[in-house]
């Protein structure tokens, strides 16, 4: 089945309104098997989305709409489709209802022009909608093409695709569609070149989408039965696994911190964080996570030298000696950290986010990261260059993402790699030249 995503309305084609919408529908789409030819985004002039309409129901199977659904003049989204197939629309007095009691609930009067979003297709049919005023609609022509209209507000288009579209594609394509998202560290193209080969079958499908510090992959299967879904799925992503190795760290989570909390809470552990560069953010994703308050409990941003002398220990001879930004100082960071926070765990991080702040030998971008672990009283050090990206959310972002790993690593008892092992007492320095 082929499709074609539209997105209609002014506010789009003016930048006023992120399209998250063609994003989602897109990544939907294809977990169903279904090959998504043209996005389009279209203002609210019927003319120019009548004669689009007419091209794209000639050439793909199935158009996906979203926005246009509204009470004003100028949403005629559904008008306009069921015109372009051969359909008509009427008054549903059991949508007019539920219309009534929405803005009762919201203590709100419809005006007279809401009874526009009570139309439903005469030959096709609406589509529920249990989290908004407008319907969604189904229409179908006699060669097979089909259009389903959804709002254009993400909550109520994501919900409806969810809960009525979905469902709805499914039993059209009689087969089981099973999907899980395994999480990679690293760049698309390095993990891209080692699984190649796993990215050209058809069944299960796999696709790969980059984020900052690591990528996705999608593996979806489509089999008769759910269990034989299931298991075409966890077959594909243990082939990843053995493949990436440790740099593969979870699936379906949301993100690295809600791994390193499962796994902290796994193993009995707590963690600590000392930072400098990153101001907080390591701390910040950990807490993000709920129930994140059984294994962190301190987070020290010490931006200052001062703050690195009182609040960790860091010596100020230390300081002095091989500069704030040093692998030293972010080892003395580490150790504190876990000592005044009986911790386990810990990481410190010092570093050159930039713009400015250049240092000889340390370009903006050079970060130092250490990890603490006080059941041994050993740890390790690493020198990050990040200065290849140039701005300081994403030196600060990718330094975090790093900081997090390190902490897996070190409760799970994997190396780290490219990094130095250290104690308190006798810190790398290696690292400064």
């Amino acid at each position: 089945m082929t499709a074609e995503i539209i997105c209609v309305g002014t506010e789009l084609l003016l930048g006023d309104i992120l399209n998250t919408n063609a994003q989602f529908l897109s990544r939907e789409l294809a977990e169903l098997g279904i090959s998504v030819l043209h996005q389009h985004v279209i203002g609210d002039n019927p003319a120019r989305l009548r004669e689009l309409v007419t091209q794209a129901k000639n050439r793909s199977d199935l158009l996906i709409f979203s926005g246009g659904l509204g009470p004003t003049e100028d949403d005629l989204t559904k008008e306009t489709v069921a015109e372009a197939f051969g359909d008509t629309l009427h008054f549903d007095e059991a949508e007019w209802d539920k219309i009534l009691a929405f803005f009762a609930r919201t203590n709100r009067r419809p005006t007279e022009n809401n009874r526009k979003q009570a139309m439903v297709p005469t030959n096709g049919h609406k589509i529920i909608n249990d989290h908004g005023t407008a319907p969604g609609a189904w229409f179908e022509d006699a060669q097979g093409h089909c259009a389903a209209l959804m709002p254009g507000v993400p909550r109520e288009m994501k919900a409806m695709w969810l809960e009525q579209v979905r469902p709805l594609l499914l039993a059209r394509q009689n087969c089981t569609i099973h999907s899980h998202t395994l999480r990679v560290l690293g760049g698309e193209s390095a993990i891209a070149s080692k699984v190649a080969p796993l990215f050209e079958s058809t069944n299960p499908t796999a696709a790969i989408y980059c984020k900052t510090g690591e990528c996705e992959i999608r593996v979806t299967a489509r089999e008769t039965t759910p269990e034989a879904a299931e298991a075409a799925c966890r077959e594909r992503l243990e082939e990843f696994r053995r493949i990436l190795g440790d740099a593969a760290y979870d699936v379906d989570v949301p993100a690295l911190e809600y791994t390193v909390v499962r796994v902290l809470r796994e193993k009995g552990l707590h963690a600590a964080t000392a930072e400098s560069c990153t101001g907080g953010m390591i701390a910040e994703r950990l807490t993000n996570v709920p129930g994140s308050s059984e294994v962190f409990g301190y987070g020290f941003v010490t931006y200052a030298e001062a703050a690195k002398q009182k609040l960790l220990g860091v010596p100020a001879e230390t300081i002095a000696q091989y500069n704030v930004v040093s692998g030293p100082v972010a080892a003395a960071m580490a150790f504190g950290a876990a000592k005044e926070s009986d911790a386990e765990l810990a990481v410190g991080i010092t570093g050159l986010a930039g713009p400015g702040g250049e240092l000889p030998g340390k370009p903006v971008g050079t970060v130092y990261l250490a990890g603490a672990d006080a059941r041994t009283n050993t740890g390790c050090l690493m020198r990050l260059t990040l200065g290849g990206y140039r701005e300081r959310g994403v030196i600060r972002a990718r330094a975090a993402m790093y900081a997090l790993d390190m902490l897996r690593r070190m409760a799970l008892g994997l190396p780290v790699p490219d990094s130095l092992a250290i104690t308190p007492d006798t810190p790398a320095t290696t690292m400064d030249i």
